[in-house]
């Protein structure tokens, strides 16, 4: 059976990490990316560590196993991922002064528990651990990751704009 639940240990962000290194753009083939999506940032434990101190990530366990993540970002680590600051530069010219959401950092789910429901379960949950007053939750995805995109807006992501960086097309989408 599989819990959703918040990070408590140092062993779990440890397993984040492990399920990340093998999700990473750089690590798949380019039909694996296709088929399966792909993640872009590489996280340090430091900085994992202190985005969960702030608002404790979004996990599914099943037997003591990480099967999936998702990463609560406060606002407040808008300069602490160098790939990441235009993706906040674009959320406060669709938002404004607005502060009262949460960014997710990133999404992944082991590939052996993909279509089974757990993206859907990791973004309730994380929408019901949302810290008082916040309220939306806000990310990105790149274009070229037609699998994320699509889950997403399953889930009832909505887009807030579309831009490019390094190169790239990004969709900005919120789930309010």
């Amino acid at each position: 059976m599989i819990i959703y639940k918040q990070v408590s240990s140092q062993k779990e962000l440890q397993q984040i990490l492990e399920l990340q290194r093998k999700n990473l753009k750089n690590v798949l083939s380019v039909s694996e990316r296709e088929v399966d999506g792909f993640l872009t940032v590489e996280h340090t434990m430091d900085i994992l560590q202190e985005m969960n101190d702030e608002c404790a990530h979004i996990i599914a366990m099943e037997g003591g196993r990480l099967v999936g993540y998702a990463l609560c970002m406060h606002p407040k680590f808008a300069d602490s991922i160098a790939v990441l600051r235009p993706m906040y530069e674009e959320i406060s010219r669709a938002i404004g002064g607005k502060d009262n959401y949460m960014v997710m950092g990133q999404v992944c789910v082991d590939k052996n528990y993909r279509g089974k429901g757990v993206f859907r379960n990791l973004y309730a949950t994380m929408h019901n651990k949302l810290p008082p007053g916040f309220d939306t939750i806000i990310t990105e995805v790149d274009g070229k990751n037609k699998r994320s995109l699509f889950a997403h807006f399953s889930v009832g992501f909505e887009t807030l704009r579309i831009y490019h960086s390094e190169g790239r097309e990004w969709h900005l989408i919120i789930l309010e």
